[in-house]
């Protein structure tokens, strides 16, 4: 679905952000994309949709480059900014000027989406709060049935309640012909929804592995002290114990916390290269 090969891009009058980035996803998955403020997670998004322009290298979307700004590219890819305007529209005022757009848009669906966010139908859009807002765009993108939806910050604005139901209405929007990308830097929200998990720093790719591979590399154990004589890879104080991440040598799962295994990869990224024995830059 997705096929970036020796991406490079940099800001007028800024350095390179990205140099020879290299990236391939599979349809049929959940990819958290994360990274360090900075990073590039937003403009790799903008790069997906035609927004943004590559110095050189390739990047395919469904066979067809996304600067070309085809209708029949387009049609396939709904992005959710973290900054957005809406207009002074209700919500069937909206739908029927921009669902045209997606020929599979499918208005029950974004009516129940927006049961499911507990939001009102006949309110301007202009008038609801920042959260409102973003549920509604979350659920005008999962409507449209697009095969590529791009999630910037989604959850940035979102009550507890309301961060349980997006994860639900995710997971159960899936198929095996679409892909969800998720920026965020708010990780703890994604629980269990992310897989794979991809970490751009420095302008590539440095770590693009599933949710399995890494729970059987990578163990994590609460200790009263941090062992020694033990290769520890990243370890956290915690109240009167300490968190500590490791190699899995026996191969047994176990699972590890996002947050974790962020702060693990940018600190060990030689170490991790060998510990997972592949290429970073891989198919998901």
């Amino acid at each position: 679905m997705i096929e970036i090969k020796n991406l490079n891009f940099a800001y007028r009058k800024k350095s390179h952000l990205f140099d020879d980035l290299n990236l391939s996803v599979a349809p049929g998955s959940i990819c958290g994309l994360l990274g360090k403020n900075g990073a590039g997670k937003t403009t790799l998004l903008k790069i997906l949709t035609g927004l943004l322009f590559p110095k050189s290298g390739s990047v395919s979307i469904f066979g067809q480059n996304p600067a070309d700004r085809l209708p029949e590219t387009l049609k396939e890819i709904y992005m959710v900014p973290e900054e957005f305007y809406l207009p002074a529209l209700t919500v069937r005022e909206y739908a029927r000027l921009y669902a045209p757009f997606y020929p599979r848009f499918n208005n029950e669906r974004l009516m129940a989406h927006l049961t499911d966010f507990e939001l009102p139908e006949n309110n301007k859009l202009s008038s609801l709060s920042y959260g409102q807002k973003k549920k509604f765009l979350i659920a005008f993108g999962l409507a449209t049935d697009s095969h590529l939806l791009l999630l910037d910050e989604p959850t940035n604005g979102l009550d507890i309640p309301s961060k349980s139901q997006f994860r639900k209405i995710l997971a159960s929007s899936l198929t095996d012909d679409r892909t969800f990308i998720i920026s965020t830097h708010q990780v703890r929200d994604m629980g269990n929804l992310i897989d794979p998990i991809i970490i751009l720093d420095n302008g590539k790719i440095i770590f693009h592995e599933s949710v399995e591979s890494v729970n059987r590399k990578l163990t994590v154990r609460i200790l009263p002290e941090i062992p020694e004589n033990e290769t520890i890879l990243y370890s956290e104080k915690m109240l009167d114990r300490f968190v500590i991440v490791s190699p899995n040598p026996d191969g047994e799962e176990t699972k590890m916390d996002i947050e974790l295994l962020f702060n693990t990869v940018i600190l060990n990224r030689d170490k991790m290269d060998s510990l997972f024995t592949k290429e970073v830059n891989h198919e998901a």
